[in-house]
């Protein structure tokens, strides 16, 4: 796969030059890392997050199914209406591998693993579920947003322990048309049934992102950061 160098955006305000925690933010299906840099660029006002490097990789793009096979940046195929009833292992496997390579990439700069955040929205938010919970380095906490579990019938045999305790946080908008809310909620409880500690958000919007929900998300990232 050919991947662009990620988006890196982070706070040069004199008090917070000493970056000391990372969140990695996959866009959705179709979208670019530039996807989100308004909503980056509000956590990091100066009254946001301190110390943060915000890193926004971009997918490779590739033919996807769903789309009559038009070429655009996409994590892995979709084969059809529900993404859960065929999935594409091998593609949804190569984009953990990408984004395992950049946790090293930021441990590497000198963040502790238990300071990286991995954050995604759609099918970007699949891949940040489906790689922190493989991960064999301790991660602070994942944002899972309008997104489901990808994978599950091989969830059991291949999560690592490490994360077991890892804090997810969960949003869906109720109404959703693209991933139901119906499906983001059982990815929810599977992962609650096995004591992964799920934080669940249902907003009045479709597949987006709110004003309350970025709020929500500005509280959660720093609890588990500050």
């Amino acid at each position: 796969m050919n991947y662009k160098s990620p988006l890196e955006l982070s706070s040069h305000l004199p008090d917070k030059v000493n970056t000391n925690a990372s969140i990695i933010w996959l866009h959705g299906l179709g979208a670019d890392g530039y996807d989100f840099e308004p909503v980056v660029n509000y956590l990091l006002r100066p009254d946001g997050l301190p110390n943060v490097r915000f890193i926004l990789p971009h997918a490779p793009e590739m033919p996807v199914t769903r789309n009559n096979g038009y070429v655009m940046p996409a994590w892995y195929d979709i084969y059809g209406i529900t993404p859960i009833s065929k999935e594409d292992a091998s593609g949804i496997q190569a984009s953990q591998q990408y984004i395992d390579a950049l946790i090293e990439n930021e441990i590497n700069r000198g963040i502790a693993s238990e300071r990286i955040v991995l954050a995604g929205f759609s099918q970007g938010g699949a891949i940040a579920l489906h790689t922190a919970l493989r991960q064999p380095n301790k991660l602070a906490a994942v944002l899972a947003l309008s997104t489901y579990l990808p994978l599950q019938a091989t969830f059991n045999k291949e999560v690592n322990p490490a994360n077991a305790q890892t804090p997810i946080f969960m949003a869906h908008g109720i109404f959703d048309d693209i991933i139901s809310l119906e499906m983001a909620k059982a990815s929810a409880e599977l992962l609650s049934n096995h004591s992964y500690p799920v934080q669940w958000h249902e907003y009045n919007m479709a597949h987006s992102l709110s004003n309350e929900e970025i709020a929500d998300i500005e509280k959660f990232l720093h609890q588990v950061l500050d």
